[in-house]
């Protein structure tokens, strides 16, 4: 086992594949990783299994589809083969570092297979919203005048525009951007991968860190904002996110500062890009890189008004949202591109095969290396339209969502409306003009006939594994709990998911 090659997986919350420099974007988010990428198999078109994160990650480490065990269930089931169990049952030290992302606690099953698992929970703190002030008498004049005032939507709009100023200059005086900032930063959830890595350098290992850097509200670190030569000071930084997380704009009112919230988010990724570079000195420190095998993706990515949303809510599986990127490296690697749809499904399969381990039977993907796997093969997301709080039972059994991707062509199903879309995404990248239904047939037909099979084979499937999902959910159905879940920074996000 000594010369058994060893795993680090990095997942990044909410990055977009169009916002990496080695995918092609302009400005230099990713310099370390677009020198690792000239040693690495690049995956041009990754695609998430869904989206947001509660959607995602199923698929990333237990090689299955997220509504597999039902829309009810959320997180990994008791008993579910992944990842990291397949390397524990090899001989792996595993550990995970997770910075805050409430979704991926061990409440929610992602401590399984893990020695060591730190989710930095309990330094989550309150975020600067653009929520009223704590109620009282104030609020309650407020209130009062606001209702008046939404008789006349001229006169509402003013007032919304009023309180807004005023909850902001409240904000603006009171917090700092350290204050403000919910998630522990990347440097932090480094800081404690090497002190773990430093204990044990005789056995492979397999490190998953997951960062939150990038994921709104966007407060990046002062050095990353002069890395990226971004000339905002803190006041206008706290501005920008209250004024981004307003409810009471038309979207198309969030122009005219969209381009400096890119700013902030472009920023908490070039601070990711100096910290995994710091991590992979370490691991070269205590000779450890020369056998490691190192993976970089996301659970899914942020739209920035593409389609007049911000965040990533569950309303859409456009790409903005479910393309991400993704980069393995292994020793003694040359740069390769894998450019046909490569669902995230696989990933779990392809690291395994890296490492030479077997992978669980019950793993739906296949290895990109072996030789079996199909190139041109069918990459399919899914979610629940708008669960933006899955910890309320009735948001997890709405109407489903189903994207199926081939390489230029797009089926996009809307169970709640009946209805699809297909897009041609080479001529209509930004899915902006369905094609019509007469237009593709064959096309068409085969995207069809995969989600037919798709949605048999999960309402015939996995019958333990959803009954025990059932079982550990239980506790998150009393109301008691679902007011203010353990590990959520404040009720104000949880209506952004993570």
């Amino acid at each position: 086992m000594a010369k058994q090659r060893s795993l680090v997986l990095i997942t990044v919350d909410c990055l977009r594949a169009d916002h990496v420099g080695f995918l092609g974007y302009e400005r230099p988010t990713t310099p370390f990783l677009d020198e690792l990428a000239a040693k690495s198999c690049v995956f041009t078109e990754a695609l998430a299994t869904g989206s947001p994160t509660y959607y995602s990650f199923p698929g990333i480490l237990a090689s299955r589809y997220p509504l597999a065990l039902g829309r009810e269930n959320i997180g990994l089931s008791p008993g579910e083969s992944t990842l990291a169990t397949r390397l524990k049952q090899a001989g792996y030290r595993t550990a995970a570092f997770t910075a805050g992302n409430p979704y991926l606690s061990d409440r929610f099953g992602y401590h399984t297979g893990f020695d060591h698992f730190e989710d930095f929970s309990q330094s989550l703190k309150s975020t600067g919203s653009a929520a009223p002030p704590v109620a009282g008498k104030i609020t309650f004049f407020n209130r009062r005048i606001a209702k008046a005032c939404h008789k006349l939507p001229p006169l509402g709009a003013a007032y919304d525009e009023a309180y807004f100023r005023y909850t902001s200059w409240k904000v603006l005086n009171s917090h700092s951007i350290d204050e403000l900032r919910p998630y522990s930063s990347a440097d932090k959830v480094v800081n404690s991968a090497s002190s773990w890595l430093e204990q044990g350098r005789d056995s492979p290992f397999f490190l998953w860190l997951h960062f939150m850097d990038a994921h709104a509200p966007y407060f990046p670190a002062r050095e990353a904002l002069n890395q990226m030569g971004t000339p905002f000071d803190g006041r206008r930084i706290r501005y920008l996110n209250l004024w981004w997380n307003r409810h009471d704009l038309k979207a198309s009112s969030f122009s005219a500062h969209v381009g400096d919230v890119m700013y902030l988010y472009d920023a908490g990724i070039r601070w990711v890009d100096s910290q995994i570079q710091r991590l992979t000195n370490q691991l070269r420190a205590l000779q450890l890189w020369d056998n490691c095998v190192l993976a970089l993706t996301a659970d899914h990515g942020e739209e920035f008004l593409d389609h007049g949303g911000r965040f990533h809510k569950t309303s859409s599986l456009a790409q903005e949202l479910i393309h991400v990127p993704l980069l393995i490296r292994e020793p003694g690697m040359s740069s390769q591109a894998a450019n046909t749809p490569f669902s995230l499904l696989n990933l779990a399969p392809t690291l395994l095969d890296s490492l030479e381990v077997g992978a669980p039977n019950s793993f739906r993907g296949k290895s990109y290396w072996s030789e079996k796997t199909e190139r041109d093969s069918i990459a399919i997301s899914e979610c629940v339209a708008n669960c933006n709080n899955p910890y309320l039972k009735g948001k997890r059994v709405g109407p489903r969502l189903l994207a199926l991707r081939l390489r230029q062509h797009k089926l996009v199903f809307d169970f709640e409306s009946s209805t699809d879309r297909l897009f041609d995404l080479e001529r209509d990248p930004r899915e902006l003009h369905p094609l019509p239904r007469d237009h593709s047939k064959p096309i068409r037909c085969r995207l069809l006939e995969a989600a037919r099979k798709h949605l048999a084979e999960a309402a015939n499937s996995n019958a333990d594994l959803k009954i025990a999902s059932r079982v550990r959910g239980l506790p998150l159905q009393t109301s008691r709990q679902l007011e203010v879940p353990k590990a959520c920074p404040s009720p104000a996000l949880i209506e952004v998911p993570v």
